[in-house]
């Protein structure tokens, strides 16, 4: 720092938090403190309470702090760092303040300090965030509504949920998202969260006793639950560590645990008698996978704040389109191909001659992945091991479609198609046959065409163009 510093400006220095979650306050005051050239073993930062109470009144300032000089220099942080420090904060340990603001002071001096693994600050920080996404994954899994009546007989949906950490409020979206028809009430003993269709509102913590006991769902639960148990992938250790036994209480479905661990042996036994142990059951219908697909947390996309986005056309289709992933207003929408690339499949398909409403068209990949950059969510490719985890979805469609011809848009639309990376341009326009006795045909997606501009947009659609053309005269010799 290159900040002159009086000796009266060497006294020490509090903060208390607003809320025990707050980020922007907490900014706020680190780049105050910064610009002033207080260093971190001259502040004190203290959570509402003393013991970070989400809802408790406090200060924003605490003591006074000196207005910073007017030609200090702003503070300067790594986009790594606030996407760490963001989750970090909603961390219970009362130190995180203190860190945060400590690593912040040092990335003054070192502005690459976020990529030092072996820095005893940084790794803790990470910890912190890492625990925190833990957190609100289980958060995500383990909350289970149970119906009560309002006092004007509308249907009201109440959950008791104990979080580890200051997460609640930090997870609103995902529930508003995820259940946007219901009026929902989350309660947890770090405050809890309502939607009533229209708005999110808070109100101070609750008790367990708040809470109702059961409703007439609880025996759906437990009888989904009892279907997709499957004993030959029980591994004890691994699902006490996913499901610790703190959650059981408020899942009903946790009750079956007990007997269907202790009767995992002699189930797997006559299950390879009956030779049924190489794959689950897959569901039968698409009303049936898009309930299933929407209870799925296989992967990390899944606990993102999203929503599962199923297939649409006919069950009955000739033609089956298979895309990469929902992006933005699919998720919005809950419906696939609607955003830019949508729009722009539903021309090439027109002057194709392809009905689109006579297709059945889904994505390889059943959430949307994005990373979030301010108000904007930035599509993320999926991995290949997100693809592979998702195939058992769109493997249950093909299943209950049963296409005759199968167009993929896309190399992650291929590889769910085939189990296998493939190059694009080595395999357009050639009919693949597939065990089912269906053709896969692989094309780019309208997204790839969306980034282009110029001759090389015009020669990609031209390509583009010709593929769904040779579809549409396989489609019409397969259905004479």
């Amino acid at each position: 720092m290159n900040m002159l510093q009086s000796a009266a400006d060497r006294k020490h220095y509090s903060v208390i938090m607003s809320r025990a979650d707050d980020f922007d306050c907490w900014r706020d005051q680190a780049r105050r403190l910064v610009r002033c050239g207080i260093a971190p073993e001259r502040v004190m930062w203290t959570e509402p309470g003393g013991l970070g109470d989400l809802f408790s009144a406090g200060s924003r300032d605490g003591e006074a702090l000196p207005e910073p000089p007017a030609n200090a220099p702003h503070a300067r942080a790594s986009k790594r760092f606030v996407s760490v420090a963001r989750n970090a904060i909603l961390h219970s340990d009362p130190e995180r303040f203190a860190l945060l603001y400590r690593l912040l002071w040092r990335l003054q001096s070192n502005p690459r300090i976020m990529e030092d693994k072996t820095d005893s600050d940084v790794r803790r920080i990470e910890d912190l965030a890492k625990s925190v996404r833990r957190d609100s994954h289980k958060m995500h899994a383990f909350v289970r509504f149970r119906e009560v009546q309002d006092e004007d007989g509308t249907e009201h949906y109440v959950a008791w949920f104990e979080p580890d950490h200051h997460i609640v409020r930090a997870n609103a979206g995902f529930f508003k998202r995820r259940f946007a028809n219901m009026h929902w009430s989350i309660l947890t003993p770090k405050g809890c969260i309502h939607w009533d269709g229209k708005t999110v509102r808070e109100s101070p913590p609750a008790q367990r006793s708040d809470a109702p006991d059961n409703d007439p769902t609880e025996d759906f639960w437990r009888k989904y639950y009892a279907s997709i148990f499957n004993p030959a992938r029980l591994k004890v250790g691994a699902m006490m560590s996913e499901m610790p036994k703190k959650y059981w209480k408020n899942m009903p479905e946790a009750e079956l645990i007990p007997e269907l661990i202790a009767g995992a042996q002699s189930r797997e036994a006559q299950m390879v008698d009956a030779g049924a142990i190489e794959h689950e059951a897959r569901p039968e219908t698409l009303e049936a996978i898009e309930r299933a697909i929407s209870a799925c947390r296989n992967c990390e996309i899944g606990e993102l704040a999203n929503q599962a986005v199923m297939g649409a056309g006919p069950q009955d289709a000739a033609l089956m389109i298979v895309g990469e992933q929902p992006g933005d207003q699919e998720d919005q929408s809950g419906r696939p191909f609607v955003g830019p690339a949508g729009q722009l499949l539903d021309v090439h398909l027109s002057e194709a001659g392809i009905a689109r409403d006579r297709a059945y068209v889904t994505n390889a990949v059943k959430h949307f992945k994005y990373v979030q950059r301010g108000k904007w969510r930035i599509h993320q490719t999926p991995t290949a091991k997100e693809v592979d985890t998702c195939r058992w979805w769109v493997e249950a469609e093909r299943d209950a479609v049963k296409p005759k011809l199968i167009l993929a848009l896309g190399a992650s639309a291929a590889r769910a198609m085939l189990g296998k990376t493939v190059s694009i341009n080595s395999v357009r326009g050639q009919p693949i046959a597939l065990d089912d006795g269906s053709e896969l045909w692989i094309s780019a997606h309208p997204s790839y065409l969306l980034r282009l501009d110029g001759d090389a947009r015009k020669q990609q659609e031209q390509l583009f163009q010709n593929d769904l053309s040779e579809v549409r005269e396989r489609l019409s010799q397969i259905a004479a």
